[in-house]
């Protein structure tokens, strides 16, 4: 498991996590991550919480940060 401890805002340490990634968007919804995965089902994140002071943050799968580089939708800034 990944560790994503501290917080980076409030150097806290009460996070929580999904349980089970969550869909990064698509049909009535914004796509935040397009062009990377399958044609009918979008790409999912894994959502952490600071339970400490509410930063929240979205982590892409591993099989989702290995399209980046060759999607047409994404460049390297």
């Amino acid at each position: 498991m990944e560790s994503y401890a501290p917080c980076p805002n409030c150097r806290g340490g009460n996070l929580y996590s999904t349980q089970k990634d969550v869909s990064a968007g698509g049909g009535y919804a914004p796509n935040y991550l397009p062009g990377l995965g399958g044609m009918f089902a979008a790409e999912k994140f894994r959502v952490v919480v600071c339970a400490d002071c509410g930063l929240t943050r979205f982590f892409a799968r591993s099989s989702a940060m290995e399209e980046l580089a060759s999607s047409s939708k994404w460049k390297q800034v």
